[in-house]
């Protein structure tokens, strides 16, 4: 930490996160640690990135069972095509009170345009290692679902996807990831974009509620009771039925 303190030119952090779970790691442990970096004035607070509902319900009990500092944000990856956070994430924040930064609500670039139905993907990194996720056909159907309603609303699909991140009321903002001036402007345009009713009823046609579309995300966190075989299969010496 003094290292990183160091490097940053400053003698304190005002949010500190933690990047994903760490399953091998009890969570009295980790707040633990985090509680004693905020009592030495080093952060000011702290929270959680990617974190299930359960984990985060957990992290708060233990964190008022136990005296500790308690995590005051979470941040999810949520964009108009991977709206899973709407089903539990975002209550259980609303519920604790907890800040909200998503990730990607332009969907790793799905959703300013550059990927259309029936032309070629374009030359990037993101294509190169999340080929399948933006290739997918079912995402791509409802990228051009989604241009349609943002010309009939008079906006960019950027614009749009962007607005539309923000406008659910667990939110608390939209983190950008512009790589040029030109992109950032663009985003900036679009601050002030609010969308009707009307729009987001429309969206909610493309995309229903609560739900991820197409091919799962590559980069999103899978827990170990999906991720590891052992803990979602009996033994084979188990397998018949009693």
């Amino acid at each position: 930490m003094e290292a990183s303190l160091r490097r940053l030119q400053t003698d304190h952090i005002d949010l500190y996160l933690i990047h994903r779970p760490s399953p091998d790691t009890d969570i009295e442990e980790t707040l633990s640690a985090l509680t004693d970096l905020m009592r030495a004035g080093k952060v000011r607070a702290i929270g959680s990135s990617t974190f299930p509902a359960s984990e985060i319900v957990e992290a708060q009990w233990v964190a008022e069972r136990c005296g500790l500092a308690r995590f005051r944000t979470e941040q999810p990856s949520y964009s108009i095509l991977s709206r899973g956070i709407e089903r539990e994430v975002l209550p259980v924040c609303q519920r604790y009170g907890m800040g909200v930064m998503v990730w990607s609500p332009l969907a790793k670039g799905m959703l300013t345009g550059r990927y259309r139905k029936g032309q070629p993907l374009p030359d990037s990194l993101r294509v190169k290692y999340f080929g399948k996720q933006m290739s997918d056909g079912t995402r791509l159907d409802a990228i051009e679902q989604l241009i349609l309603v943002a010309e009939q609303a008079g906006l960019s699909l950027t614009h749009l996807a962007m607005a539309f991140a923000v406008a659910h009321p667990g939110v608390t903002s939209a983190i950008l990831g512009p790589r040029t001036m030109e992109q950032l402007d663009d985003l900036l345009a679009g601050v002030e974009v609010v969308l009707t009713d009307e729009v987001l009823d429309k969206i909610d046609q493309i995309v229903p509620p609560g739900t991820d579309i197409g091919t799962p995300d590559a980069a999103a966190y899978v827990p170990p009771a999906l991720s590891l075989t052992s803990l979602r299969r009996r033994p084979v010496s188990e397998h018949a039925a009693s």
